[in-house]
């Protein structure tokens, strides 16, 4: 018996290999343009996540993928994804975002629900898709490309989806790093108050710090506080769609309970990056472009009106919680 098993997994070892190898070789690859943007351009304005998509995207474009790599393919673009979602969401403590302050907290959750709300309901009036405009919402409302990778295997979401919502999402996340300072002087912001809008609007960490540090230092430190807290927000949003679609939410909840061991966070917030750039590879390897761009109009306006949006909310509840 542990012979015809042992046998049947290596069949199956071999059956996804190849496929799998692709997706890693993509993601080297990718990893060799982000450190070569970083070094070129003095930081890395597109993420390796966004990179590796978009490369595997092209090869698709222009080469598909034989049948004996398809199946190696799929399941790094959705059982490693799977995974590293577990080890995500298992390494969220719920206690890190409380003892950021009931007031940060607070701010942050009604930034998070009510650009959730207000994107998923843009997404749907330009006819979009249930699955995409959750996707847009997502990534608008807590961290780009990091939350569509993450809450994509939750609600079901296909590579098409996927990719079309990081694309896009990753430019607009850019051209606000680009935009924001401006705005911040505009409105005659202070810098504890703008290094609050940043960490509100902004999409991923580095490019909090990209928009903050030529302001001062005290916005970098209310930006990146209030990025990171928004960021703790992924595992319980995660959670909630898992329980609507009536999928287990359990593993989203070890690490609040304190079940892993502080020194395994650092390796598993690693793998999961890691895996999770990977899978975006291989969503990237399945996707035809031609699907992706007859969506481009509508989600492009679909993200760009939500990050409006988000703005908007954001800059409403720091006058209005009167940040110094």
């Amino acid at each position: 018996m542990s012979a015809t098993i042992t046998t049947t997994l290596a069949d199956k070892a071999r059956t996804l290999l190849p496929g799998i190898l692709l997706c890693v070789a993509v993601t080297a690859a990718s990893a060799g343009l982000g450190w070569l943007e970083a070094r070129l351009l003095g930081r890395a304005w597109v993420e390796t996540l966004v990179i590796a998509i978009l490369m595997g995207t092209v090869i698709r474009s222009l080469w598909v993928p034989p049948a004996s790599l398809q199946r190696g393919i799929a399941f790094a673009g959705k059982q490693m994804l799977e995974f590293a979602i577990v080890l995500l969401g298992a390494s969220v403590s719920a206690m890190t975002i409380v003892a950021a302050g009931p007031l940060l907290l607070i701010s942050v959750i009604l930034v998070v629900v009510g650009a959730l709300t207000a994107s998923f309901l843009i997404g749907r009036a330009l006819n979009l898709p249930a699955k995409m405009a959750t996707l847009i919402a997502s990534g608008n409302a807590i961290c780009g490309n990091s939350a569509i990778a993450a809450v994509a295997p939750v609600i079901g979401a296909t590579q098409a989806d996927v990719a079309a919502s990081i694309a896009f999402t990753a430019v607009l996340g850019v051209a606000t790093v680009l935009v924001l300072p401006w705005v911040g002087e505009l409105l005659g912001m202070t810098l504890s108050q703008y290094g609050t809008l940043a960490g509100m609007t902004v999409y991923a960490v580095p490019q909090v710090l990209a928009a903050t540090v030529p302001v001062g230092p005290e916005a970098v430190e209310m930006g990146t506080l209030v990025k990171l807290v928004r960021v703790l927000m992924l595992g319980p949003v995660c959670l909630v769609l898992a329980i609507i679609v009536h999928r287990a939410g359990v593993k989203l909840a070890v690490r609040s309970l304190g079940l892993i061991p502080d020194p395994l966070l650092d390796p598993m917030k690693f793998t999961a990056g890691l895996l999770t750039t990977i899978a975006m590879a291989a969503l990237g390897l399945g996707v035809d472009v031609r699907v992706v761009a007859r969506a481009g109009g509508r989600v492009t306006a679909a993200v760009t009106c939500s990050l409006l949006m988000l703005g908007v909310i954001s800059v409403l509840l720091i006058r209005l919680l009167s940040v110094a």
